[in-house]
């Protein structure tokens, strides 16, 4: 169940549903997870300051379980999503930076107990 959370100086009009459901696919397919297990939220419109500028850019929170936990897979999983959102998005990769969160089983809730246990 990976955990996608994008906040970016970009308005809301730039992340439309359309975009949320390319993103849910693409990172999905680029993780190697299913589809319907994805959680994503994006934060737009908030004040944000990177490399010395407030011109627009995106931070990217990846968390999941079993596949960001090694320099060699996440660097895979960056060159990828870097190029769905500067493509998408239209920024340079000097403005996206990507943090990854290895996550394990018994730290993720669903369904009344811990993905241990399901």
């Amino acid at each position: 169940m990976p955990f996608i959370d994008l906040e970016s100086n970009l308005p809301a009009s730039k992340f439309s549903e359309e975009f949320l459901k390319k993103l849910g696919y693409q990172t999905a397919a680029i993780l190697g997870k299913p589809e319907e297990r994805m959680m994503l939220v994006v934060k737009p419109g908030l004040p944000m300051l990177m490399g010395g500028t407030c011109a627009p850019c995106v931070i990217l929170s990846v968390s999941a379980i079993g596949v960001t936990d090694t320099a060699v897979k996440n660097n895979e999983h960056s060159a990828n999503i870097f190029t769905f959102l500067t493509g998408e998005l239209g920024l340079t990769e000097d403005r996206i930076v990507i943090r990854f969160y290895a996550l394990e089983p018994h730290q993720v809730g669903k369904e009344g107990t811990v993905m241990s246990y399901l």
